[in-house]
């Protein structure tokens, strides 16, 4: 019986530790490459630490976790939607900005050496972009086009995908010829010399500040806070801008 007894409490105890060790992240479907390569990283340095990422976009993250979805940390393409998971009283500690993204065009057949003139070209029949009610990019693409007065124009050819990666992948696969998406999916090594982008004038948008925060779960997670330390570390800061991201540090 003792023995019995002392076999469960390892197995408990060697349970919690995994645990412990695990982290869940729901994060903006703009962080695909950057997130994977920084979580290579981090492993490396915790080789015993388990990281999943779900990827999405961040409003369609903000309601699997307010339908008790178990992530542990969110990472939204956006400032705001942390902010109402607060607001909600499913998060603990502060919020806390890693990066500020950019908005650029990609074609894979298009000049886009104009800019945002080239959206006058004819032979454009559909433009790519992001749900802007669940994507921050696509609610910064659609900002710029009403800031350009071309919003009701073009509306006719507008795709919405349902994140930034989708719009991002109609562009790439030439379904769509031209498309908004974020810098860093543009700048993934998987996109590297098979198109044309060109980074968005960011005076024509609101700032993209990309922000975290932990989510609470019944059992804390102390791995949770030891990831998000390290993305938010100046050790991270190469990595964040080959893809193209500016860092708050």
């Amino acid at each position: 019986m003792k023995r019995l007894l002392i076999t469960l409490f390892l197995i408990l105890f060697c349970s919690s530790v995994i645990f412990a060790q695990q982290v869940n992240v729901a994060a903006a479907a703009n962080l695909r490459f950057v997130l994977e390569e920084l979580k290579t990283e981090y492993l490396k340095e915790h080789p015993s630490s388990k990281v999943n990422i779900t990827f999405g976009s961040s409003g369609n993250l903000v309601q699997q976790i307010l339908n008790g979805a178990s992530f542990d940390l969110f990472m939204a393409a956006d400032n705001e939607f942390p902010v109402k998971l607060k607001e909600k009283g499913v998060t603990y500690g502060e919020m806390k900005t890693y990066a500020f993204g950019k908005l650029a065009m990609y074609s894979t057949t298009l000049d886009l050496s104009s800019g945002v003139d080239v959206l006058a070209n004819e032979s454009i029949k559909k433009i790519s972009i992001a749900k802007p009610e669940t994507a921050p990019y696509g609610d910064r693409a659609v900002e710029l086009l009403k800031t350009i007065g071309k919003y009701d124009e073009l509306k006719p050819k507008i795709v919405f995908a349902d994140n930034i990666s989708q719009a991002a992948q109609f562009a790439f696969t030439g379904n769509a010829e031209i498309g908004f998406v974020a810098l860093s999916l543009a700048l993934a090594p998987d996109m590297q010399g098979k198109g044309y982008f060109t980074i968005v004038d960011q005076s024509l948008y609101k700032p993209v500040e990309q922000a975290c925060i932990l989510i609470k779960q019944k059992a804390a997670c102390p791995e949770a806070r030891k990831f998000m330390a390290y993305l938010l570390s100046p050790a991270t800061k190469p990595i964040w801008d080959k893809y193209g991201y500016s860092s708050p540090l």
